[in-house]
């Protein structure tokens, strides 16, 4: 019985482990055949999330306690809702500058992934770790190294690319758990 009682809970969560690289990596086709659209999709959510982080900051400025800290908050707030209107407002600009930012970011994961690998390199699927951090990194000094030309198309397509690679290696790493874990094996 206690056999049953664990296998339903493990059957579930493998589902789901499989469930959501498999839709990152469709989403990742739909994002690499349209880069334009997805760049401007990534710079909207952005902006969005920026103005309601701006909104979040108020509310917790005037929760706060003492005069420093809520001036420190209201500037915080201030500044995601400029930047937030920025992404809006100048999507092109606003592109030029994310690309940058989204080049120091996959040079940043890569490296992590490597170190990630490097820690882990013994287990069963850690090689997934080390191909993800490889073409994170090429990807981001390919950003780095062709910017700021080509901005608007390279993030949609780079996003894509990374995470195609990202639902490959935890496709395969969820795949590498469910063997270890099959209670039937």
């Amino acid at each position: 019985m206690n056999t049953v009682m664990t296998a339903v809970p493990y059957q579930k969560a493998s589902r789901w482990l499989v469930v959501w690289p498999v839709l990152l990596i469709i989403f990742s086709f739909i994002a690499l055949a349209s880069p334009f659209i997805t760049s401007l999709w990534v710079l909207t959510i952005i902006g969005w999330l920026l103005i309601f982080s701006s909104a979040t900051h108020v509310i917790h400025a005037f929760k706060s306690k003492g005069v420093g800290h809520i001036l420190w908050k209201l500037f915080v707030a201030l500044l995601y809702f400029v930047l937030g209107v920025y992404l809006l407002t100048n999507p092109v600009l606003g592109a030029t500058t994310l690309t940058l930012i989204v080049g120091i970011f996959f040079v940043a994961e890569g490296a992590l992934d490597f170190v990630a690998y490097l820690k882990d390199r013994r287990n069963d699927g850690s090689v997934w770790i080390l191909l993800d951090g490889i073409v994170t990194l090429i990807l981001g000094l390919m950003i780095l190294r062709h910017w700021p030309s080509s901005s608007l198309w390279a993030l949609g397509t780079l996003i894509a690319i990374g995470m195609f690679v990202t639902g490959i290696s935890r496709l395969m790493i969820s795949l590498a758990v469910h063997r270890f874990c099959d209670p039937t094996h």
